[in-house]
């Protein structure tokens, strides 16, 4: 980007978002299909196995077995394809920050040196997504199934005591008014985690203080990222209805296909035809959350720490470069204990002298470190 840094609202982090993408579309894109192409090899094989296993397969054993053996091959499936997700979205996601970084200050970058770039600090990377995944995910899940066990023994207790039916109406109206703070708990950690991965790869830092540094940039902009979610979330949805209607219409004129005997095999088509078009939807619409959000981590630290006036005297020479990859920079500055009055410990400034960086004879500028 040639353009002078400065901050930037919604709408403007919006047209660079269209910008970055339109214009590397193709490595934007190669960076997100990873874990997306996983997901759907797997549902192609899962919807394989479950057409063979409708032709041929069911007819072979009782159905007590069948039922065992499918919930056996669902178990190891999901046991095996869980982590490999999991590592594969967290590299994705890294890459992909790694990119818009270089991109945003004036480099060039590739899918292959994009992965690259991240592959060292893999099991970082990993961890940082893992814990982001139980502070959204298993912390509200984990309080939803306690409450859930503690309604249902309040509603035994209130069915002896006589309460009849009226027991599984306060059951309901307790399940819901309990889902109200739990899924806003889940949205709130969201949106305060969303910059954990831009400043884990720009600024190499480690799990926690990646999480830390994402919860005080986030301050002040939570609702413009909300925004940015729901956006994004209502064009993933106009798409696949664009690419699912289509397909279903074009499926049901071939001829033949409403047999009763071809019955099986079409509900088989179906389901493939909504997961692909659902996964090709993912791939096309997640690269907007990295750049955006990637965007918003600039803008923040451009607002908060002048990173603007930083990396101009970085370019003009008055402030030592970073070095962008991950195994030659240096661990990040210690924090100093938080002061009564702050919200957020200050680092330490430090300058180090840091290996000349092997990318910069292929064009890729070095991205800018903490101050």
């Amino acid at each position: 980007m040639n353009e002078p840094l400065g901050p930037s609202s919604l709408g403007e982090i919006l047209d660079r978002t269209a910008q970055f993408y339109r214009s590397r579309f193709l490595v934007f894109l190669g960076i997100s299909v990873l874990p997306t192409g996983l997901v759907l090899a797997l549902a192609c094989i899962l919807g394989l196995v479950a057409a063979w296993w409708g032709a041929s397969g069911a007819h072979s054993v009782s159905s007590e077995t069948g039922f065992a053996l499918v919930g056996i091959f669902i178990f190891a499936i999901a046991l095996i394809a869980t982590p490999i997700y999991l590592a594969a979205t967290a590299l994705a996601t890294a890459a992909m920050s790694h990119a818009v970084s270089l991109v945003y200050l004036g480099g060039t970058t590739t899918i292959r040196s994009a992965y690259k770039s991240v592959w060292r600090l893999r099991g970082r990377f990993m961890g940082l997504y893992l814990l982001q995944a139980v502070f959204v995910g298993v912390v509200p899940i984990a309080g939803w199934i306690a409450l859930i066990f503690l309604a249902a023994g309040a509603t035994a207790l209130a069915k002896k005591a006589g309460m009849g039916s009226s027991a599984d109406v306060l059951l309901g109206a307790m399940m819901f008014l309990v889902m109200i703070p739990l899924f806003g708990y889940a949205v709130w950690m969201l949106l305060r985690c969303s910059l954990a991965f831009p400043a884990c790869v720009v600024e190499q830092r480690k799990v926690w203080l990646s999480l830390k540094r994402s919860f005080h940039l986030s301050q002040g902009t939570k609702g413009r990222i909300f925004l940015l979610f729901l956006l994004v979330a209502a064009l993933g949805w106009l798409l696949s209805m664009a690419v699912t209607i289509p397909l279903t219409i074009l499926l049901a004129l071939i001829p033949g296909i409403n047999n009763p005997q071809h019955a099986q095999m079409v509900g088989v088509l179906m389901l493939l035809i909504v997961y692909a078009a659902s996964f090709a939807v993912q791939s096309l619409v997640k690269p907007i959350y990295g750049i955006a959000l990637v965007l918003f981590y600039f803008d923040q630290r451009i607002r908060k720490e002048g990173f603007d006036i930083e990396w101009m005297m970085q370019q003009a020479g008055m402030a030592p470069a970073v070095n962008p990859e991950p195994q030659p920079v240096p661990e990040p500055a210690p924090w100093l204990p938080v002061e009564p009055g702050h919200s957020e410990a200050l680092p330490i400034p430090v300058v180090a002298e840091v290996p000349a960086n092997p990318e910069a004879q292929s064009g890729e500028l070095p991205l800018a470190g903490e101050s």
